[in-house]
């Protein structure tokens, strides 16, 4: 049998027990070694807490670290990309959160270390595991929508940029911050995904919640077939919570809600007219399966081990970085940069 994969985790992140710690536990393909983080504390009782046998005193020291083979990245958006080269010159694999690094051109420089290196990075899109996503290509990909003229993604949730939320990194310019970097790099790689294709972005607006750090995003985007497409992702606008999809084909629309953590709900709605009888027909579907987080680190762990393919790669992470930044220069805002 194959020993687990061990893996080291950079700092004490709010997301690491459920996008890690917790899918470890139940995927005996890995196993959670070793755990640094600024304060050091913070990883002590984490390691405590979930049966992690070493803490560092550095980042440094957990990719040194001999027993560490994968490093999990879950900094702040503008340290992924300086972590994730690190990682990767020390002979490490890389499992980086989203999104990949500050911006386009900072992609382009990790992917370059991937490809040199030959090491697994891959972008944590963990929803793009899940068997939901293989259900809704199935629908597009056939004949009962007819042919996709529109695919629409949003994701809106509040957190108020003053008060106890006002000091959150995701609202930090230098930490490159802002809703587009955050929930909007969902709403751009499902768009993309749905899509299967690479969209221009035609137009875009933003408001802001200080200068440069976008609150709310709205893009409208044009694929080179002739399909139309848009996002919109807000942390704090009158749209204070949803998260889903619209496709819209010549027979037929699907939507969905909450694509991006199904394993809590979700929901496939189909209406198509009949060109025939012109009779409306409306289904609801639902996909089961385990946590996106349980799917997303199964093949991270299949990548590394066997060579399994997986679709959130460096070269993926760079069309989805293009994407985000020509929003960011269409609304008339700077692109991020990598904190120093």
């Amino acid at each position: 049998m194959t020993e687990p994969l061990r893996i080291g985790t950079l700092g004490a992140a709010k997301i690491t027990p459920g996008a890690l710690l917790k899918p470890a536990t139940t995927v005996p393909e890995v196993q959670v070694v070793a755990v640094a983080a600024r304060d050091r504390s913070r990883a002590e009782k984490m390691a405590q807490k979930h049966g992690i046998t070493t803490v560092h005193d550095t980042y440094d020291a957990v990719i040194a670290d001999p027993r560490v083979q994968a490093i999990y990245n879950p900094l702040p958006n503008g340290l992924h990309g300086k972590w994730t080269i690190a990682a990767l010159e020390a002979g490490k694999h890389v499992l980086c959160e989203k999104p990949f690094t500050a911006n386009a051109q900072e992609a382009e420089q990790v992917a370059a270390v991937a490809e040199r290196t030959g090491l697994v990075v891959m972008e944590a899109f963990h929803y793009r595991y899940h068997p939901l996503v293989a259900r809704l290509l199935e629908i597009i990909n056939g004949a009962e929508l007819g042919e996709i003229r529109r695919i629409e993604t949003h994701m809106a949730f509040p957190l108020p940029p003053f008060g106890p939320t006002g000091d959150d990194i995701r609202w930090q310019l230098d930490l490159a911050g802002g809703t587009l970097m955050d929930v909007g790099c969902y709403t751009v790689h499902q768009v993309r995904t749905l899509a299967g294709a690479e969209p221009t972005v035609v137009s875009a607006e933003a408001k802001c919640a200080d200068p440069g750090v976008d609150r709310v995003v709205t893009a409208e985007l044009a694929f080179a077939d002739g399909r139309m497409g848009s996002i919109m992702a807000s942390m704090w606008s009158r749209h204070l919570l949803g998260l889903g999809a619209r496709v819209e084909g010549s027979l037929g629309t699907m939507k969905i809600v909450n694509m991006t953590g199904p394993q809590y709900f979700h929901r496939v709605t189909v209406h198509r007219k009949d060109p025939r009888s012109g009779v409306v027909t409306k289904r609801k579907e639902k996909v089961k399966g385990e946590a996106t987080y349980w799917y997303q680190l199964k093949a991270f762990a299949a990548a590394v081990q066997d060579g399994a393919p997986y679709p959130t790669t460096p070269a993926d992470a760079m069309a989805n970085m293009k994407v985000i930044d020509a929003i960011y220069l269409a609304a008339g805002l700077p692109l991020r940069q990598p904190t120093k």
